[in-house]
């Protein structure tokens, strides 16, 4: 603590060597605080100087149904989604939320996570962004809880529980749909190398071809509708012989339909495409794109119902949740589905 700063609740938390909320339980003669560890805190409260501010308080408590969320990507539709239904979820549980985009920046999100824990929301749940960052260290500083969804960029799990989709029983179950539909020549298109979401959505699709004894056929880049595009252009013209695709998401498979029609393949019968999400828009285009479902919808509301539990009842999370995954088959894959 700097000489001088007034003691902050944070500071007892650090002395008594508890969590931030467990002080303000204290401060609020909480019954849930066990009386041993009441009078620990109390007594930390003396040894660094620490004097309650009553009016302070109650102007931060006008926060206390303030969730924040902190998204990677706000442009992707899947992060729109999944926030849509995560800010209805926590609305129908009486929390609001208070929703900020990174741009994948991790300078901004240190940023935003910051301004967040000084305005005294409750919790944070985060979609992180990929980089060196001091967002997790803050929020352990601060005592605030937080999830880690989709992305798992902290492996202090026991302190951020992860929830993600299973990314690898997704790419096997379209990978096993395009063998049994005839494709010999799968190609795996998107996605930047090292990520580890990534490497899991490539992971079931590389163990299927082994399993058959099929040859991989990878192309790596970045998640958009601009790759997928050019590396329909790619395959054309390197790789005339792949049949069928698995792509790291649905932005990179609608780019690949796209490009695969302007070097003249038809989607469906010259080359079959499964996407990965299922983002609202991929049953209106043409054809209709095959997708991994990650049902958006509920990893919202169960995240939403998580930090609710959380906060309210003290039930830390699981450190790892994943949540099922179905294969939504439609004519860019099969055209008789």
């Amino acid at each position: 603590m700097t000489a001088g700063r007034r003691p902050t609740i944070i500071d007892v938390a650090k002395h008594a060597g508890v969590s931030k909320s467990t002080v303000s339980l204290v401060l609020q003669n909480s019954p849930s605080v066990r009386e041993e560890t009441r009078k620990h805190v109390r007594a930390a409260m003396a040894e660094i100087g620490y004097v309650y501010n009553r009016s302070a308080a109650n102007m931060r408590s006008s926060n206390a149904g303030l969730i924040g969320l902190v998204i990677n990507d706000l442009r992707n539709p899947f992060f729109t989604e999944f926030a849509t239904s995560l800010q209805m979820a926590l609305s129908e549980r009486g929390y609001s939320a208070v929703v900020a985009n990174t741009d994948e920046r991790p300078e901004l999100q240190d940023q935003v996570v910051s301004a967040m824990i000084e305005h005294g929301v409750s919790a944070l749940i985060l979609c992180p962004a990929y980089g060196p960052s001091g967002t997790f260290d803050a929020i352990a500083r601060a005592g605030i809880p937080a999830l880690q969804m989709l992305r798992r960029i902290d492996d202090r799990t026991e302190l951020f529980p992860f929830s993600a989709p299973d990314y690898v029983a997704g790419s096997r179950a379209a990978s096993e749909h395009l063998i049994k539909l005839g494709a010999r020549r799968i190609a795996f298109v998107g996605g930047l190398d090292g990520r580890e979401v990534t490497e899991e959505r490539k992971a079931g699709y590389l163990d299927v071809l082994r399993e058959h004894g099929l040859e991989p056929c990878v192309l790596t880049g970045r998640a958009t509708r601009a790759f997928g595009r050019d590396a329909a252009r790619l395959l054309s013209a390197e790789h005339p012989d792949v049949d069928a695709a698995v792509c790291f998401n649905d932005l990179v498979a609608l780019g690949l339909l796209s490009g695969c029609y302007e070097t003249g393949r038809e989607v469906g019968r010259d080359v079959r495409i499964v996407g990965f999400d299922d983002i609202e828009e991929v049953a209106q285009t043409y054809p209709a794109l095959s997708s991994v479902r990650c049902d958006i919808a509920a990893i919202g509301q169960t995240a939403a119902c998580k930090v609710v539990t959380w906060l309210e009842d003290g039930k830390t999370p699981p450190p790892e949740t994943r949540t099922p995954v179905s294969l939504a088959v439609r004519a860019s894959s099969d055209p008789d589905s």
